[in-house]
């Protein structure tokens, strides 16, 4: 089985990436579902979450507040570092149990696990192929403002708490460059699932 992680900055187009390559074939995992999921009243990050952020990042249902909790630690490194600690390690542990579980179904599957910093947090090492996706700065301001909505400054804040593109194509086999048209970002992953089905390892 090929393991493939699929990252890039902020708005740079990983979902429609990694949803067309699950239309070709591939089989994907969103990390950040999985965020979600170890975030939830009885998942492995919620109690120590509460506990280092607080009651304030509570709604009255009991369930955190994913867009409070992100406000509180974007503007904090420290904070950030530590959010990073409680909720990686729960989601790398379903992101190995499930790619474990494709391999056992398809020995011949290629698995495609979407994250946001793989590259940061050195998770990349855990892939055979790492696929980055890129569009120019001021693009991913406007689609994360539209997305997210965020404020422009909102959005430069966090573009400055990532490591830049430029930096992280040293890492990638492969770079997707969704600043075009959909079609055109289209090609570019035939081409990239081309190039994956080839490989042998």
């Amino acid at each position: 089985m090929l393991r493939v992680g699929l990252t890039g900055g902020l708005a740079t187009g990983k979902s429609f990436v990694g949803e067309a390559l699950e239309q070709l074939g591939c089989h994907l995992l969103k990390a950040d579902r999985l965020g979600h999921e170890v975030l939830l009243p009885g998942g492995e990050a919620f109690a120590a979450v509460v506990e280092e952020f607080g009651p304030d990042v509570l709604d009255a249902d009991g369930t955190i507040n994913r867009r409070r909790l992100g406000q509180m630690a974007f503007g904090d490194p420290e904070r950030l570092r530590k959010l990073n600690e409680l909720v990686h390690p729960p989601v790398i542990a379903r992101e190995e149990a499930w790619l474990h579980q494709v391999e056992a179904l398809d020995a011949e599957a290629i698995a495609v696990v979407e994250a946001a910093i793989l590259i940061e947090t050195g998770s990349y090492r855990r892939f055979d192929r790492l696929v980055l996706t890129v569009c120019r700065e001021e693009q991913q301001i406007e689609r994360a403002m539209k997305r997210d909505q965020l404020t422009r400054e909102q959005v430069e804040e966090r573009l400055r708490r990532q490591m830049p593109l430029a930096e992280k194509r040293r890492f990638a086999h492969y770079v997707v460059d969704t600043s075009g048209e959909k079609e055109q970002t289209l090609e570019q992953v035939r081409g990239l699932y081309r190039a994956l089905r080839q490989i042998d390892l």
